[in-house]
């Protein structure tokens, strides 16, 4: 796969997840705020990453998106938020 290729489809897996995450309510010494705000990071990362896709600076989208992917593991790892991620990746 080309690195255009697998930048196209991890900004493809990160956008679907953003449809579908919701906040745990289990939460109790985090406040909703501070995971909305991680949350509200990794759509920026996205951002940058497709920013950066369109003008074919490849290996900065695929950190960018990266970036993204790795905060929203490890809300889902806390069990802070729940979402899944597409079973073929």
């Amino acid at each position: 796969m080309t690195l255009e290729g697998l930048v196209s489809k991890y900004v493809k897996t990160a956008e679907r997840v953003f449809t579908e995450i919701t906040i745990s309510d289990a939460v109790s010494s985090i406040s909703k705020e501070k995971i909305e705000g991680v949350i509200g990071q990794a759509k920026r990362y996205l951002e940058d990453a497709k920013y950066y896709q369109q003008r074919k600076r490849l290996e900065t989208s695929l950190a960018s998106v990266s970036y993204c992917e790795g905060l929203l593991d490890a809300l889902r790892m806390l069990e802070l938020v729940r979402f899944s991620w597409p079973a073929k990746r």
